[in-house]
């Protein structure tokens, strides 16, 4: 009998560890891209902008990162390419990010990167709360941090590579 509830006592403290894990998110806007033509919906990254994307490879040069999650773009992917990750995932929207984050990857580290009108959204739907009012087009170099443990997230704004706001 004391067998029988040690194990079920052990059985339930595992699942609440499972439960109450802590999932590290980064989320990215991506690296400056090409505008000289407006026609392009898919411009690649600027010099410009894949120096950024270096400098986002050395801002989290520390953190070890077990997946990625990219737009189907040209820009956001290769904003992730000097990073060492293992497995990189195209979303398409938002909530299917955080449905499969939830559901597959609760207690690992990943990163995000978006655009300038999904990233703050992103953040919200992890249920952290916005950090800035908005991005604009012009901005590149904001990192945004969440920890997420349960429904509750914090989030830390942070800038890399060259300061976008001199």
């Amino acid at each position: 009998m004391k067998r029988i509830i040690l194990l079920v006592a052990l059985c339930t403290l595992t699942l609440a560890h499972a439960f109450s894990q802590t999932t590290e998110i980064w989320v990215v806007r991506h690296a400056e891209k090409d505008k000289s033509d407006p026609q392009d919906k898919d411009p690649n990254l600027t010099d410009e902008g894949r120096i950024r994307a270096g400098d986002l490879a050395s801002y989290l040069k520390k953190v070890k990162i077990d997946v990625g999650f990219s737009t189907p773009y040209k820009r956001t992917h290769q904003t992730l390419d000097s990073l060492i990750i293992a497995k990189i995932i195209n979303y398409s929207d938002t909530k299917s990010l955080v449905d499969s984050v939830k559901k597959n990857y609760i207690g690992q580290t990943i990163i995000v990167a978006g655009h300038s009108n999904t990233v703050l959204e992103i953040i919200e739907a992890f249920g952290g709360k916005r950090p800035k009012e908005l991005l604009t087009d012009d901005d590149y170099d904001y990192i945004f941090r969440l920890t997420v443990k349960d429904d509750k997230a914090r989030v830390k704004m942070d800038q890399f590579g060259r300061p976008h706001h001199l």
